[in-house]
């Protein structure tokens, strides 16, 4: 446009001594369509329900839904969206979650656990397990021995869960542990997804990561462990302080239990007015 005003060109003639078609010259980007939203939505929903179709599956599952759709737009989708499988399935994995996990928006939302290493004063090697609710930042559970295999991890889980709930996600990574058929089991029971980060992207797991950061530097750090005993009531004298005590920045400076509290007092505010605006609506009828 710049060469047809500066010069005086026709847009004819500026297209010719630059090069490109008129139709180019005069194309206009189309609005984005208002359904792309929606069938972003359905397209996920679709993916997670059926977790081995590929794209040219899902893109006729959105026409079987009356979207009018291109190919073209579905495969763009589908990029954008991360739906891309892998190939190569190493073993069954009934209860893992495809799509991308979101930011945790609510307790018992999504829960992370991850292994830590660290030794006692004779040298001895010790495994510890956190569990961790990654919107209240409660740690429910150290697990602290030499060796937890995959059934001690759903031992664990049963005897968490009956207090606390059960999560929607579990955020996990490949390690042996995880990756057996006992949790899986445990979660395809219990309606519980799976998420395992991809190998060498720990940051796919950063509220653990933190966390984790915040174990290692506050307490494992800063105290030489006699025997297994005393390593389990020092990392659990931590975890109560931390859950208790401890100001987190991301709560507003207050501790998981104030966080919770606070939850808990909203919820009970919002049922009563919400009953009182009942009770008022049932009067006046």
């Amino acid at each position: 446009m710049c060469i047809v005003e500066s010069f005086g060109l026709s847009v004819r003639r500026a297209c010719s001594l630059i090069g490109i078609w008129r139709t180019s010259f005069l194309y206009k980007p189309k609005e984005a369509n208002p359904d792309e939203a929606v069938i972003r939505v359905r397209l996920r929903e679709h993916a997670q329900k059926r977790r081995r179709f590929g794209c040219p599956r899902l893109h006729i599952m959105l026409l079987r839904d009356g979207f009018i759709i291109n190919h073209k737009r579905t495969e763009r989708i589908y990029k954008e969206e991360g739906l891309s499988l892998r190939i190569k399935r190493r073993r069954k994995t009934a209860s893992t979650l495809r799509i991308e996990v979101p930011r945790p928006t609510h307790p018992n939302h999504i829960w992370s656990m991850d292994f830590m290493k660290d030794a006692l004063s004779s040298g001895r090697k010790l495994k510890v397990l956190p569990i961790v609710d990654e919107y209240t930042k409660k740690s429910f559970r150290i697990e602290v021995d030499t060796s937890i295999p995959g059934a001690r991890v759903v031992r664990m889980l049963n005897e968490i869960t009956p207090m606390n709930g059960l999560p929607e996600v579990i955020i996990i990574d490949n390690g042996p542990e995880f990756i057996g058929k006992a949790l899986d089991e445990w979660a395809y029971a219990r309606g519980v997804k799976l998420f395992f980060i991809s190998p060498g992207k720990p940051v796919e797991n950063m509220y653990m990561e933190s966390f984790n950061g915040r174990l290692r530097d506050e307490c494992l750090n800063e105290h030489w462990f006699t025997n297994l005993e005393h390593a389990r009531q020092i990392i659990e004298a931590w975890r109560v302080d931390y859950n208790t005590e401890r100001p987190h920045s991301s709560l507003d400076y207050m501790t998981p239990e104030e966080f919770i509290q606070k939850q808990n007092e909203k919820i009970a505010q919002d049922l009563t007015m919400e009953t009182i605006t009942k009770t008022n609506l049932s009067v006046v009828q």
